[in-house]
């Protein structure tokens, strides 16, 4: 009893009490105080060499040996490169506002701690618990690939071992117990326990042999590149578009674009080692936008060599490169694009475990999750309990399911986890100074919300001003889900032309644009970073947007699994996290001092909870 009186900062002469919505507000939106110091017990070993090449490993793996030819022959045709530029733009706004936030919070723990530091604890706590869905399924995609490749180069002896020595059901899990994924993944997180330095050293090898590859292919394909492939005929796609370069039009475009936008998430990574870069408030910026082009030149002189190389309607949609290969017949360059295919596995694989056990030990030195998962290693200076975890637990997910069916929910805790970083930037751009604030200012109310809006008398960020600011990111969010579900809902009618559609479109996006331009004209913070996002408020609201729309268009079978997820977060966090959280308020001060009690004979109700918390810490 006397915890949640402590939690909520009761009065214990109060205790028949339930606590009402403001004590409980306040128990969930309490903020992180972060200070601006070196104190950290991991290494600061990474350069921003290192920090572009995670970032470029992680998102640079398999997908530009597949995506591009997929999205050739099935989506958007030649005008895959349209698609490809489309999703980079779209990657690079979330990049930008990702690298703010890194400027600002250069600590451990990615969009958690970002949201943490301006948002509250609970929305702080779901976004971290996405990040770890996304890590746990990528690294557990990454493993299981690697797996089928190996076991495609060795004629499928290995899958037809395991069925025969240790078949399943089938169903919802795999027809046998992949042990070989399994095994994998534990040794992936021994390496990566021995230090974020050794780990990044491998990563920074497979990404060189990797981008190596990439340009091999580039450069190669040229010598055999044919412009009429982008202009082949209706009769001769054999009914595979209409031939051209857009044979699907404007809506394959799109669609690829959406599909293409996938092969960009893995840059965030970036941020969770904040912590153990030299100089984050320069490496971090620097590190998410140069990896991003990077990988977006990769995906554009692929898909552009790819497609004139060999017609779309011909291409490969699960190994483009070696089929193009042994189409034009260079058998040599087949095998050295298998070497970087398998490099490209081992980086991505890299670049996916390594964030995850950092955004565990953050979420753990926080006191939300367990506080044994926050342990760092003396000698190797990682978390290593957290590293060991991550390992077991993506072992496990590879070796009992067949993962296609899970892919997806990396893609809804991504983009959710996009928009709040957003979202963020906008609030921290218009967040009040606490110098210049006056404690004597008028009264946050619904007219001087209104009065503020129409007329915008300000010239610096007050309460006011952010509170009008909160609002109106709020009703953006609403009115994005609605404009993004019609176009989803009405796909087909909006390609149609459809009158009615078009215009409740435009009426909507011209309300999310007024939306905008209403939070333009508030006062913004004058504090100086090393970085900050250029024309804000537009370009992290057409990133929201985008990343809103995109999750309206995962099914909804995947949707529910999400669902399943977020439930046992909600149950760790309300059952432990909430209960040892480093930043509770203090506890209710009782009205007689010290002194007096001491005199009662009674201890001070302040002093019991801590001597409690301190026990509760010591068996911790």
């Amino acid at each position: 009893m006397e915890e949640i009186l402590y939690i909520f900062n009761i009065d214990p002469s109060q205790k028949m009490k339930i606590p009402s919505w403001q004590q409980t507000q306040s128990a969930l939106s309490r903020k992180k105080e972060v200070l601006q110091s070196d104190d950290t017990k991991l290494a600061k070993v990474l350069s921003t060499l290192d920090l572009t090449l995670l970032g470029v490993g992680s998102t640079l793996g398999v997908g530009v040996y597949v995506l591009a030819g997929e999205v050739a022959k099935t989506t958007a045709g030649p005008a895959v490169i349209i698609s490809f530029l489309i999703a980079a733009l779209a990657s690079i706004l979330a990049g930008l506002c990702y690298a703010e936030f890194g400027a600002r919070v250069p600590k451990a723990g990615s969009a958690y701690i970002y949201s943490y530091v301006c948002i509250g604890e609970f929305f702080a706590f779901i976004i971290g618990w996405n990040l770890i869905l996304e890590y746990l399924i990528g690294s557990a995609a990454c493993v299981k690939a690697l797996f089928l490749y190996f076991d495609n180069m060795a004629n499928n002896t290995i899958s037809h071992y395991f069925e025969q020595t240790m078949p399943m059901n089938g169903g919802h899990v795999a027809s046998y117990a992949d042990v070989f994924s399994l095994a994998l993944s534990l040794v992936f997180s021994v390496a990566l326990a021995f230090g974020a330095k050794e780990s990044s050293l491998v990563n920074n090898v497979f990404t060189f042999v990797n981008i190596s590859i990439v340009l091999l292919v580039i450069t190669s394909g040229i010598f055999k590149s044919n412009p009429s492939n982008w202009s082949k005929t209706a009769d001769e796609a054999k009914g595979l578009g209409n031939g051209g370069f857009a044979p699907y039009g404007i809506k394959g475009v799109i669609k690829g674009a959406a599909k293409c936008f996938y092969g960009f998430i893995g840059f965030d990574c970036i941020a969770t080692a904040g912590e153990e870069a030299k100089t984050p408030q320069k490496s971090i910026p620097i590190g998410v936008v140069m990896s991003l082009l990077i990988v977006f030149m990769a995906y554009f002189g692929m898909s552009t060599v790819l497609t004139m190389m060999l017609p779309y309607y011909e291409q490969d949609t699960t190994a483009p490169l070696s089929h193009v290969y042994d189409v034009i017949g260079w058998t040599v360059i087949k095998y050295v694009v298998s070497i970087g295919a398998c490099c490209g596995l081992f980086s991505s694989l890299l670049g996916a475990m390594f964030p995850l056990p950092r955004i565990i030990y953050a979420m753990a030195s926080d006191g939300l999750l367990f506080k044994t998962l926050a342990k760092v290693h003396p000698k190797f200076q990682t978390p290593f309990m957290g590293t060991l975890l991550a390992g077991a637990v993506t072992g496990i997910l590879a070796c009992i399911f067949e993962l296609s069916k899970l892919t997806e929910m990396m893609s809804i805790g991504t983009l959710l986890a996009y928009s709040m970083v957003a979202a963020c930037i906008l609030v921290l751009r218009y967040a009040p100074d606490s110098k210049k604030c006056d404690n004597s200012q008028e009264p946050v109310t619904l007219k001087s919300i209104i009065k503020q809006t129409i007329s915008s008398e300000q010239s610096y960020p007050t309460k006011i001003t952010s509170a009008i600011v909160s609002w109106l990111i709020i009703v953006f969010f609403i009115f994005c889900f609605i404009l993004s579900g019609l176009m989803t809902i009405f796909e087909d009618n909006l390609y149609r032309g459809e009158a009615w559609l078009i215009t409740t479109c435009v009426i909507l996006g011209f309300f999310l644009l007024l939306l905008l331009f209403i939070v333009s004209c508030q006062p913004t913070s004058d504090v100086k970073l090393g970085f900050t996002v250029p024309l804000v408020p537009w370009i992290p609201g057409i990133s929201i947007f985008i990343n809103i729309y995109l999750m309206t268009n995962i099914n909804k079978d995947t949707w529910l699994k999400y669902v399943y997820w977020l439930i046992i977060g909600l149950i760790i966090y309300f059952a432990y996290g909430i209960w040892h959280s480093n930043e509770r308020s203090p506890p209710f001060k009782p009205q007689n001092s010290v002194k007096e009690n001491g005199t009662n004979g009674n201890v001070p109700y302040s002093a019991a909870i801590t001597a409690k918390n301190n026990d509760v810490n010591e068996t911790l």
